[in-house]
């Protein structure tokens, strides 16, 4: 499957709310660089009339490139640099080094396209938040995995039970493959874009998607938390949380706790009143 490639010269302002109207409009990868965006989308999936009326009230040019699949290693390799989030987790590639000193848990990955490096504020969050929860022999579902770093962080902090979804095809097999490099043997990834089938219930979810997707599937969350379940979600930006909290208090949720980093928002959560 081939890419397109967009790059954009934007401030880190501006990058912050392309991203998210650029997730909504499909694009599933992000490189923030100083004053420039760079924006991945399935080919197929690339609508330059849309791309253009996202850009129109910035005043943003762009170049865009056709990246084919065999290429993504080189891209990627070529960007990627390891990243430590407060000493707690560090996530680094294959061909890198092991961080010294070793952070508590060391995720390693395949760099590919797929979203969630640990770079972006909303992945480094979701991770600032785990590490306040126990996941010691708790049931965890991670709602659009992309890489799979945050439901291999689950197993490895414990978790009895990991399932992952994702969308798209090549997140769920690079999700396959960094499980595989990581030991990780309680965690389980399929492609679904959609909760319809998933009955088990969790006593934690995990969702960094985007504005759009979490309040379509918020009552479905609900659904799926076992009694007192926690749910972290990001994605989303400051500005949203009052609509986020208007669909997630009357679905039986109460907040709990925030970070904010970067113009980006992560939400802790607790299921309340379950029987």
């Amino acid at each position: 499957m081939s890419h397109i490639a967009i790059t954009l010269q934007a401030s880190a302002e501006q990058a912050d709310l392309l991203v998210a109207q650029l997730s909504d409009a499909g694009y599933e990868g992000f490189e923030e660089q100083t004053d420039q965006l760079i924006a991945y989308i399935p080919e197929a999936d690339f609508e330059e009339v849309l791309l253009q009326s996202i850009l129109l009230p910035y005043g943003i040019t762009y170049t865009k490139e056709t990246i084919q699949q065999t290429n993504w290693n080189a891209v990627w390799e070529s960007n990627f640099e390891p990243v430590q989030v407060d000493g707690f987790c560090g996530i680094r590639a294959g061909f890198h080094p092991p961080f010294t000193p070793a952070p508590t848990y060391e995720i390693v990955i395949t760099p590919k396209m797929s979203f969630g490096t640990g770079h972006h504020a909303t992945t480094s969050s979701m991770i600032r938040l785990m590490q306040h929860l126990s996941f010691e022999g708790k049931k965890v579902f991670d709602f659009g995995t992309g890489t799979g770093i945050l439901a291999i962080l689950a197993d490895k902090m414990g978790a009895a039970k990991t399932d992952a979804i994702d969308y798209d095809e090549w997140a769920v097999n690079n999700t396959l493959e960094n499980i595989q490099t990581n030991y990780t043997q309680h965690t389980t990834v399929w492609q679904a874009d959609n909760l319809d089938a998933v009955t088990d219930t969790y006593d934690i979810i995990l969702a960094n998607i985007n504005l759009n997707v979490l309040l379509r599937f918020m009552n479905d969350m609900r659904r799926l938390m076992a009694p007192d379940g926690i749910l972290l979600l990001s994605g989303i930006m400051p500005s949203d949380e009052q609509q986020i909290l208007a669909s997630a208090v009357p679905a039986g949720f109460v907040l709990l706790d925030k970070i904010e980093k970067d113009n980006w928002l992560a939400l802790k959560l607790k299921a309340s009143g379950k029987e």
